[in-house]
């Protein structure tokens, strides 16, 4: 499995497509990039599943409130 790549995901804000660079070196994780355009955080969380050799990227605004 390749271990470095670029994925183009949709800003969750504008909608605007973004060129994200992954690292599976490190395994799964959980990160954060602004939209290059609208300037707003965007949650990535990246999950690396070394048996069937993928990466499962999922995005959101992460802008809900927990009161």
């Amino acid at each position: 499995m390749h271990k470095y790549s670029n994925q183009n995901v949709s800003c969750p804000h504008c909608g605007h497509l973004i060129r994200i660079p992954l690292d599976a070196s490190a395994g799964s994780q959980e990160f954060y990039d602004d939209c290059s355009i609208c300037c707003n955080p965007i949650h990535l969380t990246m999950e690396v599943d070394e048996l069937h050799k993928t990466i499962n990227l999922f995005v959101d605004a992460d802008d809900e409130q927990i009161f």
